[in-house]
């Protein structure tokens, strides 16, 4: 009896021993066991063909009057939300123009309609396309085509933008519907009217009969790392996973989750339909706002918060008042945010716990923060390991590709050295890649890594691990940065500028301006032989064409741009010199919205805009 009793005392105390040498072991079994109930259950819903769409049919069944969705001063019940979205399925099946397995672009803003088409389109087996809204032109008509959609329905105020590219649109035979009562044009077809007049009974199962979980769910347009925007293919299985996550991170039934992020981004509509998962209610804003986020966040009882890093800053950026700490949140979900506004979002908003995550939209690998350290993306742990095979490797920035040895193979790098975070393709962790580009889908892909023949997915961003085992994120690479929450590629603004006569060349990147997030659009360029720089001119070419957050604030003049040898601008020196006339001496010139043109970039300016004084 003494010899057990000696035993279980010095089991426990070698347990406690464990345990302050490594303080995230329960932690990291728990998400271990998290992540298994997530792989069983998409195991049984692939098994079984069960969708989100099921779920949220069967939501209705149970709680036919609970809220799901609360917009402005409306709410809408789950029964509201299934016969109002069988409604927009019925428009599209008698329309003529949609069949089973098409695809339908979405050129709207966050509102409840977003909601009932997507479910509608769901429900008689066909995928969306949600387009950003802010594009137009060019891009616009680029992003329609690469999701292969027959169908265009966009929102009234959004009329003009359409009919910009309707001659093309209609060259293709596309189907064009307004959400309107009436359209400006015969060419266009209104869909709020035949709405008005649809039935709501369900639709049929049967026309989701021919779906897989590896069919496509929705198109969620990314940068990636090269080149103009690519429709990444979110299966239904993908869906799945993304919707899931939300449980892991805390999230749980009757929660009211507080969404103003765009639903045509993945998080935003993850979110929604998360809450579906977890028979939550969504409370929908039309456009973030940092003086009203609050008041919703009160008005709703919201408990669950999205959030990108802009989010965070912007909010604690807002003037301190009493009642910052009466609401109800009590978990925040997204990721970007920056050490200091975390520690400084907790102090101010009360006990809120913050769960940080990294991924992306096409990626076949996420990274969770489960255990709430300030500035970590997540945790490198055997038992992560034991579920999907990642590194970070070594990485060329200048060339642009990964560093490899005498055999060929990738190089891991060392514990605290950032590196480029590469994921294996399996089953387990599949790539999904892009609609309609098998090239752009190729380019994600990296051969030879560890062994000959492996395939893993290229993230294109840098990461370090500490030595306690934990993932930071710390730069993006190829031809993309981020910027106002958005990704920007830099080839396709830099196609965009030398469609000008002035601008011979241009090397476009991000720099980093201090206290903000991102980095901030930059382009050395060259001008054409005997032409001048037309500053009101460029003005209004990148507001023609170019989305808010892709213009570039800075702008440096050169004689000639430093390539390769295969002709690659080079960025690092340019990223590295940034904005300052301290160290440029090429002519640097600012964006200035107000004066509609691009001006020197004096001294004053560039402290004003480093202080914080001029926003950008």
């Amino acid at each position: 009896m003494l010899n057990m009793l000696v035993w279980i005392v010095v089991s426990a105390l070698l347990f406690l021993v464990f345990l302050f040498r490594h303080p995230y072991f329960v932690q990291d079994v728990q998400n271990m066991l998290s992540n298994v109930q997530i792989i069983r259950r998409l195991f049984r819903y692939r098994q079984t063909n069960y969708f989100i769409v099921d779920r949220f049919l069967d939501a209705v069944k149970a709680h036919p009057h609970m809220p799901f969705l609360l917009y402005k001063d409306e709410t809408f019940t789950y029964q509201d939300a299934d016969e109002l979205s069988n409604k927009a399925a019925r428009v599209f099946l008698q329309s003529g123009c949609v069949k089973e397995g098409d695809t339908v672009a979405l050129l709207l803003g966050n509102e409840p309609m977003f909601l009932w088409l997507w479910l509608g389109l769901a429900k008689i087996g066909c995928s969306a396309a949600p387009l950003n809204y802010n594009i137009r032109s060019r891009s616009l008509l680029h992003c329609f085509s690469c999701s292969g959609a027959t169908t265009l329905v966009a929102a009234e105020e959004l009329q003009d933008a359409v009919e910009e590219v309707l001659p093309s649109l209609l060259e293709q035979q596309i189907s064009v519907f307004i959400l309107a009562d009436r359209c400006r044009t015969a060419d266009m077809k209104s869909f709020k009217d035949k709405m008005s007049q649809a039935s709501s009974e369900p639709v049929s199962k049967d026309l989701r009969s021919h779906l897989t979980l590896q069919s496509p769910a929705v198109y969620i347009y990314t940068s990636g790392t090269t080149g103009l925007p690519k429709a990444a293919v979110v299966t239904h299985a993908k869906l799945w996973s993304l919707s899931l996550l939300l449980s892991v991170m805390g999230a749980k039934a009757k929660d009211v989750i507080y969404i103003s992020l765009p639903l045509y981004h993945s998080a935003g509509l993850v979110g929604c339909t998360a809450a579906i998962e977890r028979d939550m209610t969504v409370a929908l804003r039309n456009k973030f706002s940092a003086s009203q986020f609050w008041d919703d966040c009160r008005k709703y009882n919201a408990t669950v918060i999205q959030y990108i890093g802009e989010i965070m800053r912007y909010l604690c950026n807002t003037p301190k008042k009493l009642n910052d700490r009466n609401h109800k949140v009590r978990l925040a979900v997204g990721n970007g945010i920056r050490p200091e506004v975390w520690r400084e979002f907790t102090s101010r908003f009360g006990d809120i716990q913050i769960r940080e995550f990294y991924g992306a939209t096409e990626g076949n690998f996420a990274l969770l923060n489960y255990s709430g350290k300030i500035g970590a993306v997540g945790r490198d742990t055997f038992l992560n390991r034991m579920f999907i095979k990642y590194s970070l490797i070594k990485f060329d920035v200048d060339k642009g590709e990964p560093v490899r040895d005498s055999a060929g193979f990738c190089i891991k790098v060392a514990k605290g050295e950032p590196g480029l975070l590469v994921c294996k393709i399996s089953a387990r962790s599949p790539f999904a890649g892009y609609a309609r580009d098998l090239q752009q889908t190729e380019k994600k892909k990296l051969r030879d890594v560890h062994e000959k023949g492996d395939v893993y997915f290229n993230t294109g961003d840098l990461l370090r691990i500490d030595e306690d085992n934990f993932f930071y994120f710390q730069d993006r690479v190829g031809d993309t940065f981020r910027w106002k929450g958005e990704n920007v590629a830099t080839t396709e603004v830099a196609d965009i500028l030398t469609l000008l006569d002035c601008i011979k060349e241009a090397n476009v990147y991000g720099v980093e301006v201090p206290g903000l997030e991102g980095r901030a659009g930059m382009a050395a360029i060259t001008l054409s032989e005997g032409q001048r720089f037309d500053s009101a001119g460029v003005f209004e070419h990148v507001e023609k064409f170019l989305t808010s957050y892709a213009k570039p604030r800075f702008l440096r003049i050169r004689t000639s741009l430093d390539v390769t040898g295969t002709f690659k601008h080079l960025k690092t020196k340019l990223v590295e010199e940034g904005f300052n006339p301290n160290q440029v001496t090429d002519p640097l010139y600012f964006l200035d919205e107000k004066g509609k043109t691009y001006i020197p970039l004096t001294l004053d300016i560039f402290n004003s805009v480093t202080s914080g004084k001029i926003t950008i």
